[in-house]
């Protein structure tokens, strides 16, 4: 989990999807109010505020490669519940491997995925 974390390439698991999400706004906003007052307060807000937000959209755009679309994507409104709620693709596709570890049907050679 968290490999890679500011790439663009690769897939990721609803979990960890919410897990940055979640430790993104935990960690942005007290760090902003502790800011304040600062020396250089303003730059200071605009470094972690790129920093915080590269993250989110790498981890977003990775997301939506699980779901198999493009990462441009994340930019509806309102996807990013779509982006948690949606099951990623099974099997390999073109943005890479399951993250998951679960191989679909045309890497196994069996018809339907629950076949032992």
């Amino acid at each position: 989990m968290f490999d890679n974390p500011f790439s663009f390439k690769g897939r990721i698991r609803r979990l960890e999807y919410f897990i940055s999400i979640l430790l993104q706004a935990i960690l942005f906003f007290p760090i902003v109010y502790l800011i304040k007052g600062m020396p250089y307060e303003r730059e200071v807000f605009w470094i972690l505020f790129l920093i915080f937000a590269w993250f989110t959209i790498a981890q977003g755009t990775k997301r939506c490669h699980d779901i198999g679309r493009s990462g441009l994507y994340q930019f509806i409104p309102f996807y990013f519940f779509w982006m948690i709620v949606e099951d990623g693709i099974p099997k390999k596709n073109k943005y890479g491997l399951n993250p998951k570890g679960l191989k679909g049907p045309e890497e196994t050679g069996k018809i339907r995925q629950n076949e032992g």
